[in-house]
Protein backbone atom coordinates (compact mmCIF):
# COMPACT_ATOMS: atom_id res chain seq x y z
CA UNK A 1 0.00 0.00 0.00
CA UNK A 2 1.23 3.47 -0.83
CA UNK A 3 1.53 5.65 2.33
CA UNK A 4 -1.64 7.70 2.64
CA UNK A 5 0.12 10.79 4.00
CA UNK A 6 2.14 11.04 0.76
CA UNK A 7 -0.95 11.28 -1.45
CA UNK A 8 -2.22 14.54 -2.88
CA UNK A 9 -4.70 15.59 -5.58
CA UNK A 10 -4.75 18.39 -8.13
CA UNK A 11 -8.28 17.79 -9.40
CA UNK A 12 -9.73 20.77 -7.53
CA UNK A 13 -7.01 23.13 -8.79
CA UNK A 14 -7.52 21.93 -12.38
CA UNK A 15 -11.29 22.40 -12.12
CA UNK A 16 -10.80 25.90 -10.70
CA UNK A 17 -8.36 26.76 -13.50
CA UNK A 18 -10.80 25.57 -16.17
CA UNK A 19 -13.64 27.52 -14.54
CA UNK A 20 -11.43 30.64 -14.51
CA UNK A 21 -10.54 30.16 -18.17
CA UNK A 22 -14.17 29.79 -19.16
CA UNK A 23 -15.25 32.79 -17.07
CA UNK A 24 -12.41 35.03 -18.28
CA UNK A 25 -12.12 34.00 -21.92
CA UNK A 26 -15.57 32.68 -22.83
CA UNK A 27 -15.86 35.02 -25.87
CA UNK A 28 -12.50 33.74 -27.20
CA UNK A 29 -13.56 30.10 -26.93
CA UNK A 30 -16.93 30.93 -28.48
CA UNK A 31 -15.19 32.62 -31.42
CA UNK A 32 -12.85 29.63 -31.90
CA UNK A 33 -15.78 27.23 -31.69
CA UNK A 34 -17.83 29.23 -34.20
CA UNK A 35 -14.94 29.49 -36.64
CA UNK A 36 -14.12 25.78 -36.53
CA UNK A 37 -17.78 24.75 -36.75
CA UNK A 38 -18.39 27.04 -39.74
CA UNK A 39 -15.35 25.62 -41.51
CA UNK A 40 -16.38 22.03 -40.69
CA UNK A 41 -19.96 22.47 -41.90
CA UNK A 42 -18.81 24.11 -45.13
CA UNK A 43 -16.38 21.27 -45.86
CA UNK A 44 -19.09 18.72 -45.05
CA UNK A 45 -21.53 20.47 -47.43
CA UNK A 46 -18.96 20.46 -50.25
CA UNK A 47 -18.14 16.78 -49.70
CA UNK A 48 -21.83 15.82 -49.82
CA UNK A 49 -22.41 17.90 -52.95
CA UNK A 50 -19.80 15.94 -54.93
CA UNK A 51 -21.28 12.78 -56.58
CA UNK A 52 -19.84 9.46 -55.43
CA UNK A 53 -18.62 8.57 -58.92
CA UNK A 54 -16.67 11.84 -59.16
CA UNK A 55 -14.61 10.82 -56.09
CA UNK A 56 -13.63 7.63 -57.89
CA UNK A 57 -12.61 9.57 -61.00
CA UNK A 58 -10.55 12.05 -58.94
CA UNK A 59 -8.76 9.23 -57.07
CA UNK A 60 -8.02 7.41 -60.33
CA UNK A 61 -6.74 10.53 -62.13
CA UNK A 62 -4.49 11.58 -59.23
CA UNK A 63 -3.03 8.12 -58.73
CA UNK A 64 -2.55 7.32 -62.42
CA UNK A 65 -1.01 10.75 -63.09
CA UNK A 66 1.50 10.37 -60.27
CA UNK A 67 2.26 6.63 -60.41
CA UNK A 68 1.46 5.60 -64.03
CA UNK A 69 0.14 2.26 -62.66
CA UNK A 70 -3.20 1.51 -64.29
CA UNK A 71 -4.33 -1.57 -62.33
CA UNK A 72 -3.34 -0.19 -58.91
CA UNK A 73 -4.97 3.17 -59.64
CA UNK A 74 -8.18 1.51 -60.86
CA UNK A 75 -8.32 -0.82 -57.83
CA UNK A 76 -7.92 2.02 -55.35
CA UNK A 77 -10.49 4.13 -57.22
CA UNK A 78 -13.05 1.31 -57.00
CA UNK A 79 -12.47 0.60 -53.29
CA UNK A 80 -14.74 3.45 -52.02
CA UNK A 81 -17.68 1.63 -53.68
CA UNK A 82 -17.64 -0.63 -50.61
CA UNK A 83 -18.51 2.32 -48.37
CA UNK A 84 -21.50 3.25 -50.53
CA UNK A 85 -22.57 -0.39 -50.81
CA UNK A 86 -22.70 -0.63 -47.00
CA UNK A 87 -24.95 2.47 -46.90
CA UNK A 88 -22.32 4.46 -45.01
CA UNK A 89 -21.42 7.10 -47.61
CA UNK A 90 -22.95 10.08 -45.75
CA UNK A 91 -21.33 9.00 -42.47
CA UNK A 92 -17.99 8.57 -44.25
CA UNK A 93 -18.26 12.15 -45.54
CA UNK A 94 -18.92 13.35 -41.97
CA UNK A 95 -15.78 11.60 -40.78
CA UNK A 96 -13.81 12.91 -43.75
CA UNK A 97 -14.99 16.46 -42.99
CA UNK A 98 -13.68 16.20 -39.42
CA UNK A 99 -10.37 14.77 -40.68
CA UNK A 100 -9.94 17.42 -43.39
CA UNK A 101 -10.78 20.26 -40.98
CA UNK A 102 -8.25 18.99 -38.43
CA UNK A 103 -5.60 18.42 -41.12
CA UNK A 104 -6.05 21.87 -42.68
CA UNK A 105 -5.68 23.57 -39.29
CA UNK A 106 -2.73 21.28 -38.45
CA UNK A 107 -0.94 22.33 -41.64
CA UNK A 108 -1.65 26.03 -41.05
CA UNK A 109 -0.07 25.71 -37.59
CA UNK A 110 2.46 22.92 -38.15
CA UNK A 111 4.32 24.00 -41.28
CA UNK A 112 5.18 27.50 -39.95
CA UNK A 113 6.23 25.94 -36.63
CA UNK A 114 8.44 23.45 -38.46
CA UNK A 115 10.05 26.30 -40.39
CA UNK A 116 10.68 28.19 -37.13
CA UNK A 117 12.23 25.07 -35.59
CA UNK A 118 14.59 24.79 -38.56
CA UNK A 119 15.50 28.48 -38.46
CA UNK A 120 15.75 29.08 -34.68
CA UNK A 121 17.60 26.44 -32.65
CA UNK A 122 16.41 27.79 -29.29
CA UNK A 123 12.78 27.46 -30.45
CA UNK A 124 13.49 23.86 -31.52
CA UNK A 125 14.94 23.05 -28.09
CA UNK A 126 11.73 24.25 -26.40
CA UNK A 127 9.27 22.66 -28.84
CA UNK A 128 10.94 19.25 -29.23
CA UNK A 129 10.09 17.88 -25.72
CA UNK A 130 6.52 19.20 -26.11
CA UNK A 131 6.20 17.24 -29.37
CA UNK A 132 7.66 14.17 -27.63
CA UNK A 133 4.97 14.44 -24.98
CA UNK A 134 2.22 14.94 -27.56
CA UNK A 135 3.28 11.85 -29.50
CA UNK A 136 3.61 9.57 -26.48
CA UNK A 137 0.34 10.63 -24.83
CA UNK A 138 -2.52 8.09 -25.23
CA UNK A 139 -5.06 9.35 -27.76
CA UNK A 140 -7.93 9.25 -25.24
CA UNK A 141 -6.17 11.88 -23.11
CA UNK A 142 -6.67 14.49 -25.85
CA UNK A 143 -10.41 14.27 -25.31
CA UNK A 144 -10.08 15.75 -21.81
CA UNK A 145 -8.88 19.31 -22.61
CA UNK A 146 -11.19 19.48 -25.63
CA UNK A 147 -14.19 18.50 -23.52
CA UNK A 148 -13.22 20.81 -20.65
CA UNK A 149 -13.09 23.90 -22.84
CA UNK A 150 -15.65 23.13 -25.57
CA UNK A 151 -18.02 20.53 -24.13
CA UNK A 152 -19.37 17.82 -26.44
CA UNK A 153 -19.85 17.97 -30.19
CA UNK A 154 -17.92 18.21 -33.43
CA UNK A 155 -15.71 21.16 -32.41
CA UNK A 156 -13.97 19.40 -29.49
CA UNK A 157 -13.66 16.32 -31.72
CA UNK A 158 -11.82 18.42 -34.32
CA UNK A 159 -9.57 19.96 -31.64
CA UNK A 160 -8.70 16.59 -30.10
CA UNK A 161 -7.89 15.26 -33.57
CA UNK A 162 -5.85 18.40 -34.29
CA UNK A 163 -3.70 18.05 -31.17
CA UNK A 164 -3.11 14.34 -31.82
CA UNK A 165 -2.19 14.75 -35.50
CA UNK A 166 -0.10 17.95 -35.29
CA UNK A 167 3.42 16.68 -34.34
CA UNK A 168 4.35 14.76 -37.53
CA UNK A 169 4.04 17.73 -39.88
CA UNK A 170 6.07 19.93 -37.51
CA UNK A 171 8.85 17.35 -37.12
CA UNK A 172 9.08 16.43 -40.81
CA UNK A 173 9.02 20.05 -41.98
CA UNK A 174 11.87 20.79 -39.57
CA UNK A 175 13.77 17.67 -40.65
CA UNK A 176 13.29 18.38 -44.36
CA UNK A 177 14.62 21.93 -44.07
CA UNK A 178 17.60 20.87 -41.95
CA UNK A 179 18.59 18.18 -44.48
CA UNK A 180 18.81 20.53 -47.46
CA UNK A 181 22.41 20.15 -48.74
CA UNK A 182 24.63 22.96 -47.44
CA UNK A 183 26.48 23.32 -50.73
CA UNK A 184 23.21 24.21 -52.49
CA UNK A 185 22.43 26.84 -49.85
CA UNK A 186 25.95 28.28 -50.15
CA UNK A 187 25.62 28.43 -53.94
CA UNK A 188 22.31 30.30 -53.66
CA UNK A 189 23.81 32.78 -51.17
CA UNK A 190 26.82 33.25 -53.44
CA UNK A 191 24.49 34.26 -56.26
CA UNK A 192 23.02 36.95 -54.02
CA UNK A 193 19.92 35.27 -52.59
CA UNK A 194 18.52 36.82 -49.44
CA UNK A 195 17.54 34.72 -46.42
CA UNK A 196 13.87 34.92 -47.47
CA UNK A 197 14.65 33.98 -51.08
CA UNK A 198 16.84 31.12 -49.88
CA UNK A 199 13.95 29.78 -47.78
CA UNK A 200 11.23 30.29 -50.39
CA UNK A 201 13.07 29.41 -53.59
CA UNK A 202 15.58 26.78 -52.43
CA UNK A 203 15.01 25.21 -49.03
CA UNK A 204 11.23 24.73 -49.05
CA UNK A 205 11.11 23.25 -52.60
CA UNK A 206 13.94 20.82 -51.76
CA UNK A 207 12.27 19.94 -48.45
CA UNK A 208 8.86 19.42 -50.10
CA UNK A 209 9.04 15.57 -50.18
CA UNK A 210 9.63 15.54 -46.42
CA UNK A 211 6.89 18.14 -45.83
CA UNK A 212 4.40 16.13 -47.90
CA UNK A 213 5.35 13.00 -45.97
CA UNK A 214 4.45 14.98 -42.85
CA UNK A 215 1.09 15.82 -44.46
CA UNK A 216 0.56 12.11 -45.11
CA UNK A 217 1.42 11.14 -41.52
CA UNK A 218 -0.75 13.92 -40.08
CA UNK A 219 -3.69 12.73 -42.19
CA UNK A 220 -3.20 9.12 -41.10
CA UNK A 221 -3.09 10.11 -37.43
CA UNK A 222 -6.24 12.20 -37.88
CA UNK A 223 -7.98 9.16 -39.38
CA UNK A 224 -6.81 7.10 -36.41
CA UNK A 225 -8.82 9.44 -34.18
CA UNK A 226 -12.11 8.85 -36.06
CA UNK A 227 -13.40 6.25 -33.59
CA UNK A 228 -11.96 7.92 -30.48
CA UNK A 229 -13.33 11.37 -31.40
CA UNK A 230 -16.80 9.92 -31.92
CA UNK A 231 -16.95 9.41 -28.13
CA UNK A 232 -17.35 13.18 -27.71
CA UNK A 233 -19.70 13.84 -30.60
CA UNK A 234 -17.77 13.52 -33.88
CA UNK A 235 -20.39 11.07 -35.21
CA UNK A 236 -19.58 9.61 -38.62
CA UNK A 237 -18.12 6.13 -39.05
CA UNK A 238 -16.64 6.18 -35.56
CA UNK A 239 -20.12 6.41 -34.07
CA UNK A 240 -21.15 3.32 -36.04
CA UNK A 241 -18.18 1.41 -34.60
CA UNK A 242 -19.04 2.50 -31.05
CA UNK A 243 -22.72 1.61 -31.43
CA UNK A 244 -21.84 -1.82 -32.78
CA UNK A 245 -19.53 -2.42 -29.81
CA UNK A 246 -22.22 -1.36 -27.32
CA UNK A 247 -24.83 -3.57 -29.00
CA UNK A 248 -22.38 -6.41 -29.73
CA UNK A 249 -23.38 -6.14 -33.40
CA UNK A 250 -20.31 -7.70 -35.00
CA UNK A 251 -21.51 -7.39 -38.60
CA UNK A 252 -22.34 -3.70 -38.31
CA UNK A 253 -19.01 -3.02 -36.63
CA UNK A 254 -17.17 -4.94 -39.36
CA UNK A 255 -18.79 -2.84 -42.09
CA UNK A 256 -18.01 0.44 -40.34
CA UNK A 257 -14.46 -0.65 -39.49
CA UNK A 258 -13.82 -1.81 -43.05
CA UNK A 259 -15.10 1.55 -44.34
CA UNK A 260 -12.56 3.36 -42.11
CA UNK A 261 -9.82 1.07 -43.44
CA UNK A 262 -10.83 1.78 -47.06
CA UNK A 263 -10.75 5.54 -46.41
CA UNK A 264 -7.33 5.24 -44.78
CA UNK A 265 -5.85 3.14 -47.61
CA UNK A 266 -7.10 5.43 -50.37
CA UNK A 267 -6.02 8.66 -48.62
CA UNK A 268 -2.64 7.15 -47.70
CA UNK A 269 -1.90 6.06 -51.28
CA UNK A 270 -3.04 9.37 -52.76
CA UNK A 271 -0.94 11.49 -50.39
CA UNK A 272 2.07 9.16 -50.76
CA UNK A 273 1.90 9.33 -54.55
CA UNK A 274 1.76 13.13 -54.45
CA UNK A 275 4.75 13.20 -52.09
CA UNK A 276 6.78 10.91 -54.37
CA UNK A 277 6.00 13.17 -57.32
CA UNK A 278 7.97 15.94 -55.57
CA UNK A 279 11.07 13.79 -55.02
CA UNK A 280 14.04 15.08 -57.03
CA UNK A 281 15.29 12.77 -59.83
CA UNK A 282 18.15 10.48 -58.88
Amino acid sequence: MFPEHFTFHVAEQVNNFVDWLLDSYAPVFDAISTGILTMLLRINEILLMVPWWLYMIIVFVVLFTTTKKLIASLTLAILPLLIGAFGLWALAMESLAVVLTAVIISLLIGIPMGILMAEINSFAVVIRPILDGMQTMPSFVYLIPAMMLFGLGKVPAVLATLIYSLPPVIRLTNMGLRHVPKNIEEAALAYGATKWQLLKEVRIPLAMPSILTGVNQTTMMALAMVVVASMIGARGLGQEVLLSINRIDIGRGFEAGLSVVVMAIVIDRVTQSIAKKWEPPR
